[in-house]
């Protein structure tokens, strides 16, 4: 997913000079190409990201469209005032791409996971945040991010994933994707959150649960038409991400339940990491089955809901 993500980048930066690539101590190495062909717009500059991102609030107001890329949890958590008043505040065409969102980081400690990441940049005007599934969707979604008004947030997961997003779904920023009918529940999720709701969801059919899958690329601006719509059919909700559950998505799809009042009511449950911070290390894959972010832990609690 970072390859194909800083991969667009430089063919981005190719067929339009607003575009300029901004690093933080990143590997040697590190778009090469992008360097040598186009030195001009391509700035390394060391373990400073505050710095980086009011140099990169400079450009944006000079017309560039500059892209950020460190680590995910120093780029939001480090930088939160400089992204509030710098980026947000004046609505810049800054675009923060964050490596190791999530528990990816879990071999090196609780300092260097990014799991708070989307919910303290949910609560800020004019940001917008993206989280995909998989390659396949941030090569749909990059392109869109060239013309957008305002900052983004891009979460990289680890790379790898298994690609399950679908080609012939339509892919605008703030739209919702739905993956897969069903009525009798609707898991709701967002980035890599996407496999294991998938892998539930064939649990539960397995058992005769017709559960539906809506996945969120976008979760700020969150899909809130979307979300009501399965809600009408399904009597129960649950959410699945790879973040702490207080601000994040989840929080986000409480808020649209409680204001739309259902009579009946919804049963409804977040999974993601609880309020505590890690106190252990050991590989994402751990740590996911940890805090429960399991296709097992979300086929169990769609069941308990459904009574």
């Amino acid at each position: 997913m970072r390859k194909t993500c800083l991969d667009m980048v430089y063919e981005m930066a190719k067929a339009d000079e607003r575009v300029f690539f901004i690093g933080s101590d990143l590997g040697v190495g590190t778009l090469d190409k992008f360097k040598k062909e186009i030195p001009e717009r391509f700035l390394m500059e060391g373990i400073s990201e505050a710095n980086i991102v009011g140099m990169a609030a400079g450009m944006a107001l000079e017309g560039s469209i500059p892209y950020i890329n460190t680590i995910g949890v120093f780029l939001t958590r480090r930088c939160f005032e400089q992204i509030t008043l710098d980026l947000c505040l004046h609505h810049l065409n800054v675009r923060l791409i964050g490596s190791g969102g999530g528990l990816v980081y879990a071999p090196l400690g609780p300092s260097h996971l990014a799991i708070e990441d989307m919910a303290i940049l949910r609560c800020l005007p004019n940001m917008t945040i993206l989280a995909p599934a998989d390659a396949s969707e941030m090569s749909r979604l990059m392109p869109l991010t060239l013309e957008h008004q305002g900052p983004i947030y891009i979460r990289l997961a680890k790379g790898g994933d298994a690609i399950v997003t679908p080609a012939e779904a339509e892919y605008k920023i703030g739209r919702a994707v739905p993956i897969r009918d069903g009525n009798d529940a609707v898991i709701i999720t967002t980035g890599v959150g996407l496999h294991v709701a998938l892998e539930a969801a064939d649990s539960l059919a397995a058992q005769g649960v017709r559960a539906g899958v809506l996945h969120m690329h976008t979760v700020k601006p969150v899909d809130k038409e979307a979300i009501l719509q399965r809600l009408q059919q399904a009597p129960v909700a649950v959410t699945v991400e790879e973040g702490v559950i207080n601000g994040g998505l989840g929080s986000a799809v409480a808020e649209i339940v409680a204001e739309a009042n259902f009579n009946p009511s919804k049963k409804f449950a977040r999974i993601g990491i609880p309020d505590v911070f890690a106190d252990r290390y050991g590989s994402q894959a751990e740590l996911m089955r940890y805090y429960g972010i399991t296709a097992e832990n979300v086929a169990d609690t769609v069941k308990r809901l459904a009574g």
